[in-house]
C-alpha cells in the first residue's frame, strides 16, 4: 500500500484523484465513528459532516506542511467542521436509557455502538470528544490536544472526568436493573 506522504504528492502534483480516493478509503471509517461520537449517534449528520470533511482535505491538502501525522490533522478539521455545526444550531439530545445487558449479551457490533452512542449522550461535549479521540481513534494526549486545541492537563481532566461519568453510569444503571429484576 502506498504511504500517505506519497498520496499527497500525487494529489499535490497531478491532481490524482485515484490517490486522493485512497486516502478518503483508508480514514474514512475513522472519521465518520469520531463523527458519530460527537454528534452522539446523529448519522445524518455525522455523515454530512464527514463529506464536508474530505471537501476541505481536498481544497487544503496542498496546505498540509507534516507537522503531525495526517490522520491527526484529518480528524482536527472533522472536529473543527463538528464544532462549527454546534454553533449553527445547538440541538439538545433526548436522554434514553441503556440497556446494559443486552450490551454485555450481543455479539453485534451495530447493537453495540447505539448503546455506546446512548452513553456518549451522558458527557458534555469536550469529554466526549477527548474520550472519543483517544479510546476509539487511539490518539495520545498529545494528539488529543492538538486536535481539540485543548491545553494538556484539560484533555486529561476531560477523559478522568469522562471515564469516571461512564463508569458510574454503568455501575448505577446495572444496579437499576438488578433491583428491576428482583421486584418482576
Amino acid at each position: 500500500m502506498i504511504n500517505d506522504t506519497e498520496l499527497i504528492a500525487r494529489i499535490v502534483s497531478r491532481d490524482d484523484h485515484h490517490a486522493f480516493h485512497c486516502l478518503v478509503a483508508k480514514y474514512q471509517s475513522g472519521i465518520r465513528q469520531l463523527l458519530r461520537r460527537l454528534t452522539a449517534g446523529d448519522h445524518h449528520l455525522a455523515d454530512d459532516l464527514a463529506q464536508e470533511t474530505f471537501i476541505t482535505l481536498y481544497k487544503k491538502i496542498k496546505s498540509f506542511r507534516g507537522d503531525s501525522a495526517l490522520n491527526t490533522w484529518l480528524h482536527k478539521i472533522a472536529y473543527n467542521h463538528f464544532l462549527k455545526s454546534q454553533q449553527k444550531a445547538y440541538k439538545k439530545y433526548e436522554q434514553t436509557e441503556c440497556n446494559f445487558d443486552d450490551f454485555e449479551k450481543s455479539p453485534h457490533n451495530a447493537d453495540k455502538d447505539l448503546v455506546i452512542e446512548k452513553l456518549m449522550q451522558q458527557l458534555s461535549l469536550p469529554e466526549r470528544t477527548c474520550i472519543t479521540l483517544s479510546i476509539s481513534v487511539g490518539m495520545s494526549h498529545v494528539e488529543i490536544s492538538q486536535v481539540t486545541d485543548f491545553p494538556l492537563g484539560t484533555v486529561k481532566s476531560h477523559l478522568n472526568r469522562a471515564q469516571q461519568k461512564l463508569k458510574s453510569f454503568v455501575a448505577s444503571s446495572k444496579i437499576a436493573g438488578e433491583k428491576g429484576e428482583k421486584h418482576a
